[in-house]
């Protein structure tokens, strides 16, 4: 399979489909050989004929009535997402101490560090790492920071029974922090959020990868090299054949399981969400028949929606953070949160912000007058948050 490749900080074409196992197939997605590699596809789709409960993975078929959808690979790169939060979960849930080490494998995806239920992710040849910040030219930073993040998060795992209070580590109500009241496992997803999910989403699938060939069928398969790009970035948003059952109703759409960016998705970005599956549809369609205007417009839409939802969670959890009215411990949570997708907010790069928004941001938190989260006042919580209102035009 001729696939998005991530080496050497290049993106290289791959002739044979190398890494995925047998577990990780859906046998509903598996296109079987074609018996002839036309130029693009002989048929067209009408636009209109796409809907908000239009399935994703029934919509798209060649000349013989065969699918030429395939979302493995994203599915797999959300199922490494989700091993890794479960791990580093544990610490505070059953009151486990956790490994660094453990955690940098998983990240790494080396030395077989998934179990259970994930064991079958050993197997496959791509990681989490390779595609964090791959769209930054300082990718190695990122890595370094979300490295610290592991020892951290392993060292406050071995204070679980201590209370915690500022200059000391624990659990503040049920949230494990560090003794500047710092909850790492927050800082870690949310920085993934931005740094794994939305980057390799909106930054590559989305952005480099549109350049990928559409004239011919990757060796063996169903689709071209453009539509399984699009299927990756589908399947890495979603689980789902339609992204929250494609209901408009943002009650109902709660019950859906989604994770991670398509959740946030939905939660701060409301009026935003409910466009995605069409256009996810819509841009699939317009590869299908070669339409790369609509193809890019589609994508557009689709990375400014996740971007204001990145910028609405950070603008969100500030607010949270300087509730004077809620606990400490909801409120120590919400900085976790809130510092994690302000980091995050570099990775918006069709919004404008880049490291340098981000970098100003936490240092409008963090001061030599302000060195934890118990010293930072309602005021600076206020500053951030209406510079984040600024950039991403939230109301």
């Amino acid at each position: 399979m001729q696939k998005l490749t991530l080496k050497n900080g290049i993106l290289i074409p791959l002739v044979v489909l190398i890494g995925l196992t047998t577990a990780c197939k859906k046998k509903d997605d598996d296109a079987p050989a074609p018996t002839s590699t036309p130029g693009k596809r002989t048929t067209t789709i009408n636009y209109s004929t796409l809907t908000p409960t239009t399935s994703y993975r029934t919509a798209f078929l060649d000349k013989d009535g065969d699918t030429t959808v395939n979302r493995n690979d994203g599915r797999s790169r959300l199922m490494m997402f989700r091993a890794l939060i479960t791990y580093i979960g544990t610490a505070a849930s059953t009151n486990t101490a956790i490994d660094s080490t453990v955690m940098s494998n998983m990240f790494a995806n080396k030395n077989s560090p998934f179990t259970g239920n994930y064991a079958y992710l050993n197997g496959l040849d791509m990681s989490i790492k390779e595609a964090t910040a791959f769209s930054k030219s300082n990718q190695s930073a990122v890595h370094n920071y979300l490295e610290y993040a592991f020892g951290r998060m392993a060292y406050i795992s071995n204070y679980t029974g201590q209370t915690a209070s500022k200059g000391t580590p624990g659990k503040n109500g049920t949230y494990l922090v560090d003794a500047n009241g710092i909850e790492w496992a927050q800082i870690i997803q949310k920085t993934l959020i931005g740094g794994y999910h939305l980057d390799y989403i909106g930054n590559v699938l989305l952005s480099k990868g549109l350049n990928a060939d559409n004239q011919h069928l990757v060796t063996g398969k169903k689709y071209t090299q453009l539509e399984h790009n699009w299927d990756e970035a589908y399947g890495f948003f979603t689980v789902n054949d339609m992204y929250y059952n494609g209901t408009t109703d943002q009650a109902a759409a709660k019950v859906s399981n989604e994770y991670y960016l398509g959740s946030y998705a939905w939660e701060y970005n409301k009026s935003g969400f409910v466009k995605l599956h069409s256009a996810f549809l819509k841009g699939r369609a317009a590869i299908h028949n070669n339409d790369m205007t609509e193809v890019r417009a589609q994508a557009a839409i689709i990375r400014g929606i996740l971007e204001t939802a990145i910028g609405g969670a950070a603008n969100g959890y500030m607010g949270k953070a300087s509730d004077g009215t809620a606990t400490e411990a909801s409120r120590v949570h919400a900085f976790g949160e809130g510092n994690g997708f302000v980091y995050s907010t570099r990775f918006c790069t069709q919004t404008g912000a880049d490291d340098a928004f981000s970098a100003d941001l936490l240092d409008d938190l963090i001061t030599p007058a302000t060195v934890t989260f118990y010293d930072i006042t309602a005021a600076q919580f206020t500053t951030v948050a209406t510079k984040l209102r600024t950039k991403f035009a939230l109301l």
